[in-house]
């Protein structure tokens, strides 16, 4: 018997399984068109991080394999895209131009059934959300190498809107041009942190060619498809993108690089079971101020994940502290914590508690 004999009962189980999952999908999409059209009778929103939260560490935790639980997250993170679409297309902007690592951040939270919105800067990206045109925005907020993206950072403390989901992906750098090599270039273009994060390999490899700090990798990699004397550092996504040649690959200094992005809009998930919530706080400038600042934490058993510090430039106290917590802030111990912070500091904000990145 030869290999297309031993394969044809396995393809034909193939095909009838497809024909099950197909008209399952479909199952599905109906029942998702009533909820829509019980969401549209009482304007409730379209996308609901924490349910989709939900029902992806669901699947997860049901995945009996032999599919990675990652993978199975990712197929149902798209069947929900699709039958979210169904109800409207959810508009999200991001850093463009297209091939960006926000990009991807943007088709890893949302699914690809979306409406995507190319900005030029993350000023932009917040401007859109804040004007209506796009629903959500999805910024870089910190860097494992590099730490915290300060633009997005100040943009949170003066913007109206809340932070609604995070997620984190992994950043691999790469070298690439128009001709997949570095004869004739003159200048190396990316974000000026891909620069920071690919410095060391940039002095030991090119440390006489120029670099340039651009508006974004993707606009890098679109400026080498034009230029033969431009080289770019992007994602092999952007590269794919704009047809360049890679010279080399992972030139990161830290192969285990990562950026973390937050995800901006007017909605305020409710809890999801597994949540962070996200503030910013200011102290006078007094010895122990942030010591007492932040006892009501360790007071009502909150745990903090993450605490940064951002010179304030005006008023009377010299610092904002940017503070992640663990727990939603409708959470018993979380708003009892959150209330006395209030009580305590000269300045509060709640930037928004969302479901934890999966």
């Amino acid at each position: 018997m030869n290999t297309d004999d031993k394969l044809k009962p396995l393809r034909e189980q193939i095909d009838a399984i497809d024909a099950q999952i197909l008209d399952l999908l479909n199952r599905r999409a109906r029942v998702a068109q009533e909820v829509g059209h019980i969401k549209a009778e009482t304007n409730a929103p379209v996308f609901r991080p924490e349910r989709e939260a939900q029902v992806l560490r669901k699947v997860a935790e049901r995945n009996p394999g032999p599919l990675d639980g990652g993978d199975v997250q990712t197929i149902f993170r798209e069947i929900m895209s699709s039958c979210r679409a169904l109800e409207r297309r959810v508009a999200v902007a991001y850093l463009g131009p297209t091939g960006t690592f926000t990009e991807q951040a943007v088709y890893q939270q949302f699914g690809h059934a979306i409406e995507g919105i190319s900005c030029a800067s993350i000023d932009e990206i917040f401007r859109s959300v804040e004007a209506g045109t796009a629903d959500f925005g999805v910024v870089p907020i910190e860097n494992s190498s590099e730490g915290a993206i300060n633009r997005t950072l100040d943009l949170l403390l003066q913007t109206t809107l809340s932070i609604s989901g995070e997620l984190s992906i992994p950043v691999h750098h790469s070298l690439m041009t128009k001709s997949g090599t570095m004869d004739g270039v003159t200048r190396i273009c990316a974000h000026s942190q891909a620069l920071a994060q690919c410095q060391v390999w940039l002095n030991q490899n090119y440390p006489n060619i120029e670099r340039q700090a651009v508006a974004s990798n993707g606009e890098a990699a679109r400026i080498a498809s034009e230029d033969p004397t431009a080289a770019a550092i992007a994602g092999e996504i952007a590269g794919q993108r704009y047809n360049l040649g890679i010279v080399k690959a992972h030139v990161q200094d830290d192969p285990h690089n990562r950026t973390r992005f937050a995800v901006v809009g007017r909605l305020q998930p409710a809890p999801s079971g597994k949540d962070q919530t996200s503030l910013v706080l200011a102290v006078p400038n007094k010895a122990g101020a942030v010591y007492n600042l932040l006892a009501p934490l360790s007071k009502h058993g909150v745990s903090m994940t993450r605490f940064e510090s951002r010179p304030a430039r005006i008023g009377t106290w010299e610092y904002y502290f940017y503070v992640d917590v663990e727990g939603h802030a409708q959470d018993e111990k979380v708003a009892a914590a959150l209330a006395e912070l209030k009580q305590n500091a000269a300045f509060f904000k709640l930037l928004g508690s969302y479901p934890f990145s999966l």
